[in-house]
């Protein structure tokens, strides 16, 4: 069964390039009890441009903590904080939905430096 979503409209190369997605590793994952919908605090290091970035993920339906660990993610880096609960989180790490609803971070399926820009 294919997850059918509408599509947005055409956006230009510019548009697209306004967003600064890089690759970061997950290093610390907590427990997120205050956040309205089960979430995770992520700590996430992008390497020595970027540093340590914190994340609230609503990904606890299809990964445990010790999943996260390690892991090689795909961020936007360049959006303002959001605070969620007492939480800021700096960046959105990126994901889809499966057939229920849950969500599937993407993740490179190489290891890459820490900091890589998507394009």
């Amino acid at each position: 069964m294919t997850n059918m979503i509408a599509t947005k409209p055409t956006i230009g190369y510019s548009d697209f390039d306004k967003l600064d997605i890089r690759i970061g590793r997950v290093t610390a994952v907590e427990d997120f009890p205050k956040a309205r919908k089960a979430s995770f605090k992520l700590t996430i290091d992008f390497g020595p441009v970027l540093g340590l970035r914190q994340s609230s993920a609503q990904i606890t339906a299809r990964y445990s903590k010790e999943d996260l660990q390690g892991k090689l993610v795909a961020a936007v880096v360049n959006f303002p904080p959001k605070r969620i609960a007492d939480f800021d989180s700096d960046v959105l790490v990126l994901g889809a939905s499966d057939d229920d609803g849950a969500v599937i971070l993407l993740s490179p399926d190489r290891s890459l430096p820490l900091g890589s820009k998507v394009f």
